[in-house]
């Protein structure tokens, strides 16, 4: 019997997943993940690990499971939360659910359930893993689009290694989220009809400018609209000596002066915005509503344009450096001068676009077939074949 240990969450998807698995004839356990209790960070006075960890207790109960709680809040803080902190102080965007997956979940955590003697960790994630066979007796695995396609969560998992992939289940990944709440409700697990978590990973809702003002102080600054008409969005394409040269240039984002626009209000941090944001500017009077185009945390200025399709918000190509260059397929790493024809996101939930890699001596190019709106630094790319996840990489 293969030993798994599954991380409940407190969720209905991780106790469905310990139910299937304990279906399956593995012998479960389960074990909670502790991630939060610095109180320099106040989140919220709500502790919904608390009420989490319970649910998760009392659905390992029904299930005739151990349970048991792991603390792994200083990991958490030294990986996550500083990180956090770092990326949005330098103006990126960083994203914790994709390197939770990668530093936590598959990693600490993993190394937990290898020492309770798991064969394998199991987690409620809405994606699959497909296994090749290969001549050498050796197996690489796949990392496959959830079967649901309006809950796959792939993405958030674009970082992990054939290692990590080695050793994880994804029990519900050919199911959809009616179908997991259903198998809930019939074994009358108590999680059946709780809500989604939302927020930060394993530790819940936040006001990210509240909690990002514990570390990065309010610092007040101008607010300035950038009409459309600017010469940034005029320029004609110059003749280009080679395909990377072309690259660059579409790669390249606008550069701003407060004298490119008008002074339409203020704000009390540019690290506390994020590209494409609409929300929190607290700007009014204008026809349509203004969206974050560039935040410039050096100078504390934040650059707007008017209404969702103004051209600051569009870039056809980005670009990842080699160190933040990962392939969850390593065999189909590309080498230098190597194109690849794949379809992209660059955030959670975005329909797959059209696009193609390009290998060059610095890292790679990615290069849209149509413009995307807010293409933000920090964030992940993930790039697939089909259903499957190959690759991805922190945009520069």
């Amino acid at each position: 019997m293969k030993k798994v240990v599954v991380g409940l969450s407190g969720g209905v998807d991780s106790s469905v997943a310990a139910y299937l698995l304990k279906e399956q004839g593995y012998e479960v356990i389960g074990l909670f993940m502790k991630n939060w209790h610095d109180d320099s960070v106040t989140i919220s006075e709500e502790c919904p690990w608390l009420e989490d960890s319970n649910d998760a207790l009392i659905v390992a109960e029904k299930l005739g499971i151990p349970f048991q709680t792991v603390d792994l809040s200083v990991e958490y803080k030294e990986r996550i939360v500083d990180y956090m902190f770092n990326e949005y102080e330098r103006g990126r965007t960083p994203n914790p659910d994709v390197l939770c997956n990668r530093e936590i979940k598959f990693d600490v955590f993993l190394k937990i359930a290898l020492q309770l003697g798991a064969d394998y960790v199991a987690t409620g994630h809405y994606c699959r893993k497909g296994t090749i066979q290969n001549n050498s007796a050796s197996e690489t695995y796949q990392l496959l689009a959830g079967v649901d396609s309006n809950k796959d969560q792939s993405y958030f998992l674009c970082q992990l290694s054939q290692e990590q992939l080695s050793k994880t289940l994804f029990p519900i990944g050919e199911l959809t989220k009616p179908e997991v709440r259903k198998l809930a409700a019939e074994n009358n697990l108590i999680t059946a009809d709780k809500k989604d978590s939302q927020g930060l990973c394993f530790i819940g809702k936040v006001r990210l400018p509240d909690f990002l003002q514990q570390k990065l102080k309010p610092k007040q600054g101008v607010i300035v609209e950038v009409p459309s008409t600017v010469s940034q969005f005029q320029k004609v394409p110059p003749q280009f000596d080679s395909l990377e040269e072309e690259l660059n240039y579409y790669a390249e984002k606008p550069e701003y002066q407060i004298g490119d626009g008008q002074v339409v209000g203020e704000h009390q941090g540019a690290h506390y915005f994020t590209k494409g944001q609409r929300k929190g500017l607290d700007v009014g009077g204008t026809k349509e509503p203004l969206y974050v185009i560039e935040t410039d945390v050096d100078a504390n200025v934040i650059y707007t344009g008017q209404g969702k399709d103004h051209p600051g918000l569009y870039r056809r190509t980005l670009f990842v450096s080699n160190e933040e260059l990962h392939w969850v397929r390593p065999d189909l790493t590309l080498q230098l001068d190597e194109t690849m024809e794949v379809k992209a996101r660059i955030r959670y939930r975005q329909e797959l676009q059209r696009a193609k890699l390009y290998k060059v001596d610095a890292g790679l190019y990615v290069d849209f077939e149509e413009r995307q709106s807010a293409i933000t630094e920090g964030q992940f790319v993930a790039w697939y074949v089909d259903e499957e996840l190959i690759g991805s990489g922190v945009i520069f």
